[in-house]
């Protein structure tokens, strides 16, 4: 027990170093209940055209087949909140998140760091890092590990800090002290229901259908997006805030702190008129290190093709 909670602490301590801000333990084990949900959700055809979120069910449940002997989930939140928006109002917008480097890259390097120091001050252990890119259901390892609870839009919520962070994990078989979930504090709120433009999110909330939310259509959907959705994508090109921005828990978001985050210049000086004359070449510029790049400069087009047929 002295060694675990050491232990705890140790790592706790260098991941705020590293710049995580939230920290969370919980027990690696079979998700049952998580996995009935998402096996609803899959049923619902929720997903969309994301397929891949078929595969590797198993892996996804269950933390001890995706790393054997896995005994920890260690759980981390990684600041992006900016304020700063882009000049034009009537620009075609960019979700906040996607303002700086691509946080795959920055969150993971930090991600590696940790691990690392964990091997080296700790001893022999066995970890892999994940940050969005694996079968992880990483708000329900958020959860467990008491970094926020489940809002009605899907997100992970703080109490302290509200929405705008990246959710990160550690799997290892390194045991530790585990921290209780968070309660539910959306209460009786429906602003995000209320606000989301294409109505993706259920009536009683706690249910996305990704196939309806702008950040699938401009983003995950490599085909046409469906003319249904004229008129309604809010002017977002990629990605999208609304259900963040009026969730009242985000008044306690701060600034983040990291460099590589920072909007380059040129993509919060962007006007409509530039974002609708944009060449790939220009595209490459902005978007050399962002995450924006996955749709790559057709996608991007087509996105604001899209808004521009708006009514």
């Amino acid at each position: 027990m002295l060694n675990a909670q050491k232990n705890t602490d140790l790592i706790r301590s260098e991941a705020h170093r590293l710049g995580f801000e939230f920290v969370g333990f919980a027990r690696a084990e079979r998700l049952d209940a998580a996995a009935r949900q998402l096996e609803n959700w899959l049923n619902k055809g929720a997903h969309g055209r994301m397929a891949y979120m078929e595969n590797h069910f198993d892996l996804r449940v269950d933390p001890t087949v995706l790393v054997p002997g896995a005994k920890t989930v260690i759980c981390l939140t990684f600041n992006y909140h900016n304020p700063e928006k882009q000049l034009d109002n009537e620009a075609p917008k960019i979700a906040s998140y996607a303002y700086g480097e691509d946080y795959h890259i920055v969150v993971k390097d930090r991600l590696k760091m940790l691990l690392q120091f964990i091997q080296t001050d700790i001893g022999a252990v066995d970890g892999r890092c994940f940050v969005d890119s694996a079968p992880v259901m990483e708000r329900e390892w958020a959860h467990r590990a008491g970094i926020g609870w489940n809002g009605r839009n899907g997100l992970t919520i703080h109490p302290k800090r509200g929405s705008f962070f990246f959710l990160a994990e550690i799997i290892c078989d390194l045991p530790l002290l585990y921290d209780d979930p968070i309660r539910d504090h959306c209460g009786t709120c429906r602003r995000c229901i209320d606000a989301c433009p294409t109505e993706a999110i259920a009536p009683e909330g706690y249910f996305l259908d990704a196939s309806k939310c702008i950040s699938y259509l401009t983003i995950e959907l490599r085909d046409e997006i469906p003319a249904a959705f004229k008129g309604s994508l809010d002017g977002w090109m990629f990605g999208c805030d609304v259900c963040q921005d009026v969730c009242p828990w985000n008044r306690f978001s701060e600034r983040h702190a990291e460099p590589s985050f920072e909007p380059n210049p040129s993509l919060t000086n962007m006007t409509k008129q530039d974002w609708q004359e944009l060449t790939e070449d220009v595209f490459g510029k902005i978007f050399k290190k962002s995450a924006v790049k996955r749709v790559k400069y057709a996608g991007l087009k087509r996105n604001i093709a899209f808004l521009e047929t708006d009514p």
